[in-house]
């Protein structure tokens, strides 16, 4: 792996990059003073256009835009012991942030709840 995707998949700051090639310039075969000293430069100039570029390249297309859920109690079941037991139903909203069209996905599952009363 090479200098500068060491130091930005560690997402260095400031102080670990300082760090970071002062190690390589000891280490034998290393960099130079000054090739660390242009490095270090680039990464401080760059560094938020590197960190948002790795970022984009690492995201699914589609997000998540929204969430919504609620427990309901079945009113229709083909079992009767299956009534009125609560129910979990969510909402989840994907796609791409500010475009439509985006999937709607629905998922209810009955709730294990030990009656109380």
């Amino acid at each position: 792996m090479g200098h500068c995707q060491s130091i930005a998949s560690a997402d260095m700051d400031f102080n670990q990059l300082e760090a970071f090639l002062t190690a390589q310039t000891k280490k034998q075969g290393g960099i130079t003073s000054d090739q660390a000293a242009v490095i270090s430069k680039f990464w401080k100039s760059h560094k938020t256009k590197i960190r948002e570029s790795l970022m984009n390249q690492s995201r699914w297309d589609s997000g998540l835009r929204g969430l919504s859920w609620r427990v309901d109690g079945k009113s229709q079941s083909r079992h009767s012991a299956q009534m009125h037991t609560p129910v979990a139903i969510m909402e989840l909203e994907i796609g791409k942030s500010g475009q439509n069209p985006f999937s709607k996905i629905e998922s209810s599952e009955s709730l294990d709840i030990p009656n109380c009363g």
